[in-house]
């Protein structure tokens, strides 16, 4: 396996780390919620409802590994 394969699978590997913290931390904070009602929205995430929602942040990343993976192949034909 090449070097640029290996670092590719490391970052993919610790995105999908984080992202399960991050998914088992909201999980368990949202089974401490009281009752049927929803939480109180933070005011940051009020301010910015699309910058701070984790499922257009994943989709950004996500785009992002992909025009990486397209370039460093491109890269790689090419020489």
């Amino acid at each position: 396996m090449s070097l640029g394969i290996m670092i590719l699978t490391l970052v993919t590997i610790g995105i999908l780390a984080l992202a399960m913290a991050y998914t088992l931390v909201l999980t368990k904070s949202q089974k401490k919620a009281k009752g049927n009602l929803d939480s109180k929205i933070l005011e940051g995430v009020q301010e910015r409802p699309y910058i701070r929602n984790p499922i257009f942040l994943t989709y950004l990343i996500f785009f992002a590994l992909v025009l990486v993976t397209i370039i460093f192949f491109t890269m790689d034909l090419q020489q």
